[in-house]
């Protein structure tokens, strides 16, 4: 059986930081575990329209929509343990069978990131996943 993180690590790339390493330090900081990149899954672009970004204030004068841009990658563990984060973000770690996945609170995406593993594009685009509410990272 296969087993990936639910949640799966993300970040932001610091000014500078190539993306292919971004993606090691995040997964060795969200999850205590260490990782190398097997393959370039795809990359999600979407624009949040300033509505959707905080529903809670409509109409929020001068407040700009958002694009997101989000580059995927199929990491293998090679060590390390899994862990909470240190700093509270990541509440809990813990491994999901895939097909378990789809009954998880979760953000979206996560679902492009499981589009993304099922399909293995070779363009590594998928068809737009709906987005159902903020994008919670």
């Amino acid at each position: 059986m296969t087993f990936r993180l639910a949640a799966y690590p993300g970040g932001r790339v610091e000014h500078g930081e190539d993306p292919f390493e971004a993606v090691i330090r995040e997964v060795a900081e969200e999850t205590g575990c260490d990782g190398v990149v097997e393959r370039l899954l795809g990359v999600d672009s979407r624009v949040i329209p300033a509505a959707d970004r905080l529903p809670a204030l409509p109409g929020l004068p001068g407040l700009p929509e958002h694009q997101n841009v989000g580059i995927f990658y199929q990491v293998r563990i090679t060590g390390g343990r899994l862990r909470p984060e240190p700093n509270g973000e990541t509440a809990e770690s813990v491994w999901t069978a895939i097909p378990d996945v789809a009954g998880l609170r979760r953000s979206s995406l996560v679902d492009v990131g499981l589009a993304l593993v099922q399909a293995l594009p070779a363009t590594g685009h998928v068809n737009p996943v709906p987005v159902g509410g903020l994008i919670q990272h």
